[in-house]
């Protein structure tokens, strides 16, 4: 079944079925799939294809899904021989895969990897980043200095098939998104030499007007009509299922963070204490809140529904959008922070070092899977701000002289707000400003290892 040309001219899309297009896909290529956790996730598509014997796939995505749900499927059965993404935790079967050697997995931040799928759409060979630039992450990669920064070469990627997911198709494959789901698929639909779009409804060409076309068709070979249901939407199906840990100590930390913030400032909040920043900003405060999975203009989380009525942020938690919000892909979303269009950036921390180094995504003994953004994050905004408690739960600094674990940023922090204590680098040195109520400076002085100036107001 091949593309026909309508009485427009425009080719005519085939419309298949989910088994006949996972039918599409052979063992041992590289298979593209859409969606940002379960948001715009073709999980029909998915599901089709767990049920062939297709075997030895390298498994392109942010993440591998959730336990038994779309690639979290295919990797319950055996079918995928590697993976390539941001953030594998989010599924604790891949991760076990991975420390079981039954998983190879690829490692890239999340803004390297929607670039790197964006300029294999463009016919690129490949880009200059300085996100992950001194860091494990990193590898063997080319190295350069570029205007000044450091920067590392990041190879385009392709696939052989890609699964893509839309609100809306017209018979000329035309697609258009719908909220945050734009993602990772506008990306991945350029990207592959076989696209196939699951999508909600198919309508007659003239439909969709043009302005509202984000994929145009020549990208699309098939279409696949599927109904999305909340079971499909796994964690995000509904905001309750979206418990956050709030204690008195932490919301004192996020009230500290709201005072950093200006009228007019992009802020991009990162998850764990971060996120409960967003809770506390009000309009008044004119604060607009981006999220790197595709989104300015990020209001409260509602009461109730998922992500079938809501747009969902970078914790993939539904939220609300405020007036004059937009949504946008994954790659723009990147190249707004790496831009410098972001002013602050809040995010959780591990360790911070005297040299305002930053260390968030990664522990000892445990698999390198989980970095999704914070990399393009900590070196893209213009300021940076850390929320950590001030040691770990056995009494060990968190602010030390030299990081010990892996890096996400050399010399980002503008800013670490603990439970006991604010600091600053102030001409690059760390310096005390702060004492969170209860704290001591003798305490300070004895529960922080690092050195630092002391310039309490």
């Amino acid at each position: 079944m091949t593309a026909t040309a309508t009485s427009t001219g425009l080719k005519h899309v085939p419309v298949i079925t989910a088994t006949q297009a996972a039918a599409l896909v052979k063992s041992g290529q590289t298979l593209l799939v859409g969606g940002f956790g379960m948001t715009g996730n073709p999980v029909h598509l998915v599901h089709a294809l767990a049920e062939t014997d297709v075997r030895d796939l390298t498994y392109v995505a942010n993440n591998v899904g959730e336990a038994g749900l779309s690639g979290g499927r295919l990797l319950r059965n055996g079918q995928l021989r590697k993976a390539i993404g941001s953030f594998f935790t989010s599924n604790r079967e891949a991760v076990a895969a991975a420390q079981e050697g039954r998983l190879e997995v690829q490692l890239i931040p999340q803004g390297s990897l929607a670039e790197a799928l964006r300029a294999g759409g463009a016919g690129i060979g490949g880009f200059y980043t300085p996100t992950a630039a001194g860091t494990v992450i990193a590898g063997d990669a080319d190295v350069r200095v570029l205007n000044g920064r450091e920067m590392i070469f990041v190879p385009a990627l392709r696939g052989d098939v890609a699964f893509v997911r839309a609100w809306r198709a017209d018979e000329a494959g035309n697609l258009q998104y719908r909220l945050t789901e734009q993602n990772f698929n506008r990306a991945m639909a350029t990207a592959a030499d076989l696209v196939i779009a699951e999508v909600e409804e198919i309508v007659p060409v003239g439909t969709i007007p043009p302005e509202q076309v984000h994929t145009p068709g020549l990208y699309v070979d098939y279409l696949v009509q599927a109904t999305l249901t909340a079971e499909a939407l796994g964690s995000s199906a509904d905001v309750r299922g979206s418990a956050k840990k709030v204690d008195e100590a932490r919301m004192h930390m996020a009230r500290r963070a709201l005072a950093e913030l200006r009228r007019g400032d992009v802020v991009n909040l990162g998850i764990g204490i971060p996120t409960l920043v967003a809770d506390l900003i009000t309009p008044a405060h004119g604060v607009n809140l981006h999220t790197e999975n595709g989104m300015l203009g990020v209001g409260p989380a509602p009461e109730q529904g998922g992500a079938l009525d809501y747009p969902v942020n970078a914790g993939k938690v539904p939220v609300t959008a405020l007036p004059g919000a937009s949504y946008f892909d994954s790659a723009d979303s990147f190249g707004m922070i790496r831009g410098g269009h972001v002013d602050v950036a809040v995010m959780g921390g591990l360790q911070v070092d005297a040299h305002a180094n930053l260390a968030n995504w990664a522990v000892p003994g445990k698999p390198l899977l989980g970095v999704g953004g914070a990399m393009d994050l900590a070196s893209g905004a213009r300021r940076l701000i850390v929320l950590m408690t001030h040691t770990d739960p056995d009494g060990t600094p968190k602010v030390v002289p030299e990081c010990t674990l892996p890096l996400t940023s050399r010399g980002a922090v503008s800013m670490i707000i603990t439970d006991r204590a604010v600091f600053e680098f102030r001409d690059g040195t760390l310096t005390l400003t702060e004492l969170m109520p209860g704290a001591t400076l003798d305490e300070m002085r004895a529960t922080t290892g690092a050195a630092f100036v002391e310039a309490l107001d």
